[in-house]
């Protein structure tokens, strides 16, 4: 999975306006679908911890375990079924507030930005909390992301709880 691609998942919520806010957190369930040029799919699903400015962790689940962890500056990809870890330094880092503020409302709870030549479209509920978004990733896949049971809180999650564990034993990969 590209580093591009889970970097972006952050994408996050706000109240409807002209320009979405990011709490200092959230954590609730995620369903990722990535459909590439041929229309073939796959779906991944499972857990996410967001922590105000780029801190989070994934928890996939299905179909495979994986844990992917950044506190922004690093990201740290988990296989359990490899029992592998990669390392990956963001290279051009991410500025949430940057990419929030270049979001404009389409219609009621859509909204649209450019980021870095890649448009993405985010969508809220009647609540103004994040429900979806959708964009493509450097590879030409069409990556669709659905938010469910997402709680926010205006304090920030312990980085200890963002962390991947993983056994010491684990193959270790740095880019």
């Amino acid at each position: 999975m590209s580093k591009k691609i889970i970097i972006v998942m952050l994408l996050s919520l706000g109240l409807w306006g002209d320009e979405i806010k990011l709490p200092v957190s959230f954590a609730g369930a995620f369903k990722q679908t990535v459909t590439n040029e041929k229309k073939k799919q796959i779906t991944y699903a499972g857990t996410i911890k967001f922590s105000n400015p780029a801190s989070f962790k994934w928890v996939y689940t299905y179909p495979t375990k994986k844990d992917v962890c950044t506190d922004g500056e690093e990201i740290l990809v988990v296989d359990h079924d490899l029992e592998q870890i990669s390392a990956y330094v963001i290279d051009k880092g991410l500025d949430l507030t940057a990419v929030l503020k270049k979001a404009k409302p389409h219609r009621k709870g859509v909204y649209v930005a450019k980021f870095q030549d890649k448009y993405y479209t985010i969508q809220v509920n009647t609540k103004g909390e994040l429900a979806r978004v959708a964009y493509k990733d450097d590879l030409d896949n069409t990556v669709l992301i659905i938010f469910s049971d997402l709680i926010y809180s205006d304090k920030a999650i312990p980085a200890s709880k963002l962390k991947c564990n993983y056994p010491a034993t684990y193959d270790e990969i740095r880019n």
